[in-house]
């Protein structure tokens, strides 16, 4: 993490390591202000971006065990603009982007499609309707709630037919949306009474409280000379404080601690109970952390793994080229946070950083293999 820091490639890490139930390895490097000179700290709070997408899943699955849905149910039942939907076919010789015409969904949108990103929805990676979705301002802005924005991308037509291939998109919009149908509440509001305070999640939050503002990381991207260039600071200018804060993103939205985010791993490797709040059952977790998907292409993570309920799942150790168990599950962020699940060795490690994009670096696989080689019996 210091070679990083030194070149200058991440301005600050925060790394946290438990195993058999207890935090073996906390360290807190570099800054979470590069031009202010703040240094990171192990309280310091970070946009952890689609490191949403399992709390969000998990919400959802508690709903499923009081018995609000089964995985098969289509997802029109509490969202009727989904109920008839069309998908987009390439017309004869035509490339990504050029004119389609439309064909009727052969099967609903169901709720595991939405959880195992296999709905086909329209989004800005992948897809005949990517240049669409980007042309007519789909894309979910800060100032209009989630209902709002799934009205809209409704309207698109679909990638592919649902159950049928796996694509990454805001699907994970629609299962915290229909966490708010179902439950009655905000997403806000579900969070904080059923997880976060259970927990003790106390410093993950939708939109930081002025208050904590002093341990708030900026967001950073590479510049050209090797360089960081602020993107986003750690001010009341953010996205993450500024009004009117009506946008609860399931996909996306949460800021959160390496120590709070640690908490919910182990919650869930401990079969979803911790410090005696229980939050799902064990067979609840075990559905959500197998694959779902079978052999399809999990492009966003690469050969060897599958897809749960809100995780990527490692299939094939060999394949994956990756020290993780199989049966590993896990996720990251935007702005190149990261964790891990391994049931085998009993293991959760949560990386955080705040650097947009990152695929050029390897810190995310680097601090997976110097975790895993620590362990020597």
């Amino acid at each position: 993490m210091q070679e990083y820091i030194v070149d200058g490639r991440v301005p600050g890490t925060v790394c946290v390591i438990a195993r058999q139930g207890k935090v073996v390895y906390a360290d807190a490097r570099g800054s979470r202000d590069v031009a202010g000179g703040a240094p990171m700290t192990e309280d310091t709070i970070f946009r952890i971006a689609s490191m949403t997408k399992p709390i969000t899943s998990v919400a959802l699955m508690m709903l499923y065990e009081e018995g609000a849905f089964q995985l098969f149910d289509p997802i029109s039942k509490w969202l009727p603009e989904f109920s008839e939907m069309n998908v987009a076919v390439p017309s004869e010789g035509a490339q990504v982007g050029l004119p389609y015409y439309t064909v009727p969904a052969v099967r609903p949108i169901t709720v595991e499609h939405v959880l195992t990103h296999t709905a086909g929805l329209a989004n800005s990676y992948r897809g005949l309707t990517r240049y669409e979705y980007d042309e007519i301002g789909t894309a979910l802005s800060e100032d209009e709630t989630v209902a709002d924005y799934l009205k809209r991308l409704a309207e698109l037509p679909l990638n592919f037919q649902p159950g049928e291939r796996w694509e990454y998109s805001r699907a994970t919009c629609v299962v915290g949306r229909l966490v708010e149908v179902m439950s009655g509440q905000t997403l806000d509001a579900f969070f904080r009474e059923r997880l976060l305070e259970p927990l003790k999640m106390k410093d993950t939050h939708f939109y930081l409280p002025p208050e904590k503002l002093d341990r708030f990381a900026a967001q950073y991207q590479p510049g050209p000379n090797g360089d960081l260039l602020l993107q986003d600071p750690a001010s009341m200018d953010s996205r993450w404080l500024r009004q009117p804060q009506v946008c609860f993103m399931g996909s996306g939205g949460l800021v959160s601690t390496a120590a709070d985010y640690i908490r919910f791993h182990q919650m869930m490797l401990n079969g979803g109970e911790l410090d005696g709040v229980r939050i799902l059952s064990p067979k609840t977790v075990q559905l959500m952390t197998v694959n779902h998907t079978g052999n399809m292409e999990i492009w966003l993570r690469g050969p060897g793994a599958g897809f749960g309920l809100g995780y990527s799942v490692i299939t094939d150790q060999g394949a994956a080229q990756t020290i993780s168990n199989e049966g590993t599950y896990g996720w990251g962020g935007a702005y190149c946070t990261y964790f891990w699940v391994d049931p085998a060795e009993e293991m959760v490690a949560v990386m955080m950083t705040q650097v947009r994009p990152y695929t050029h670096l390897n810190i995310r696989q680097d601090f997976n293999v110097l975790a895993y080689q620590a362990i020597v019996e």
